[in-house]
């Protein structure tokens, strides 16, 4: 099974949480602290954020992560230098409200032989930076979505959908002080038919539930860093375990 089916099949039982690990931070490094992956139900780990991270470098850091985890690790890329082919996937995504074209098909094409020589999996996407955005919003030229205009968010996931990705990704930044709002997350999921993902700002267990009742995904990275309790509960929260 590849990790599209992987992910679509599960999400006919349930709604997923991923994992997402910045190669370049303390927790990509630690044994011991991946080690803690095993005790929590994620779904998939995702490995980016970070343009310094490469090569056998990224290559190491996968393989620890594969000997701790049987899920899938996709990578979420920073650059066009952070692919590697012992991941199980890549997500091919596409910065829609980048004002620089490079972060819209530039740098994809740049990476596209890259991507295929690899051999890994595939899988298109719609990336969106919400206000505040943070470093993604600052470093992806992103002319950021207005927390108070849903609509320019469901008309940009149309637009994903109709340009053949499969996936739309609605990211408020790492360590945003708040995440997507919810009435965006609404008429986003009423616009498309394809997987709703939310990332940025999620930080407590409540708010991850609110979350997880409207989208199909649900992304955490800083805390993954910070505190490995709360994310177990964050994760459960996801599922409906309490």
């Amino acid at each position: 099974m590849n990790v599209e089916e992987y992910i679509k099949n599960r999400l006919r039982k349930e709604k997923l949480h991923f994992t997402l690990i910045d190669p370049d931070s303390e927790t990509a490094k630690d044994t011991k602290k991946l080690s803690l992956l095993k005790e929590i139900n994620t779904d998939a780990i995702l490995i980016g954020g970070s343009t310094q991270v490469r090569g056998e470098e990224l290559d190491d850091i996968i393989k620890s992560i594969k000997k701790i985890t049987t899920v899938p690790i996709i990578i979420f890329p920073g650059g066009v230098g952070g692919i590697s082919r012992y991941a199980d996937a890549i997500f091919f995504m596409s910065l829609l409200n980048s004002r620089n074209p490079y972060f819209i098909t530039k740098a994809q094409a740049l990476g596209a032989f890259q991507v295929k020589s690899s051999g890994l999996e595939t899988l298109p996407m719609g990336y969106l930076i919400v206000s505040p955005g943070e470093t993604a919003g600052f470093i992806g030229e992103a002319d950021l979505l207005p927390r108070n205009k849903p609509k320019i968010a469901a008309a940009y996931a149309l637009a994903a959908q109709y340009m053949g990705m499969r996936f739309v990704y609605l990211e408020a930044g790492s360590g945003a002080s708040e995440p997507v709002p919810l009435e965006m997350i609404k008429y986003v999921k009423k616009a498309v038919d394809i997987p709703v993902i939310v990332g940025g700002g999620i930080k407590e267990k409540e708010k991850a539930e609110e979350i997880s009742r409207i989208a199909d995904i649900l992304v955490t990275g800083t805390i993954a860093e910070e505190n490995f309790d709360k994310l177990k509960e964050i994760v459960n929260a996801v599922k409906g375990i309490r």
